[in-house]
């Protein structure tokens, strides 16, 4: 469970870096990069929790809500990080844009586990 946290650390970082000091590129713009950056850091993160809920000596509760307690606070934590943005974090706003890819991201992450994940015994 260390790396989802570790992860889920990493982006709140990332989120909190003031607006100025990030990178700017014209191609990147046009790319949409930042959004698909947004899908790949919370693909991963449910990965991660999801990883690390299966494992054979957790309760029963935790496995059969792992999905949905995972998805559920994952896309509840873009949300904050991007209300954060709007209020507490130097030169960045908020972004639907940036939610919904945060969003899509959990879901991918949940498609990722259930195909590689193989269920604790």
């Amino acid at each position: 469970m260390y790396p989802a946290l570790i992860w889920a650390l990493l982006i709140g970082g990332l989120c909190a870096i003031p607006g100025q000091d990030l990178p700017t590129a014209d191609w990147l713009s046009l790319l949409k990069a930042d959004k698909w950056i947004h899908v790949a850091l919370f693909a991963i993160l449910v990965f991660l929790t999801l990883k690390g809920i299966n494992q054979p000596d957790n309760e029963l509760f935790f496995q059969k809500y792992a999905v949905v307690g995972t998805l559920t606070l994952c896309i509840a934590y873009g949300g904050t990080l991007e209300l954060m943005q709007e209020t507490f974090f130097e030169n960045r706003t908020a972004d639907v844009y940036d939610f919904i890819a945060n969003s899509v991201g959990c879901f991918l992450g949940w498609w990722v586990a259930a195909k590689k994940l193989k269920p604790a015994a």
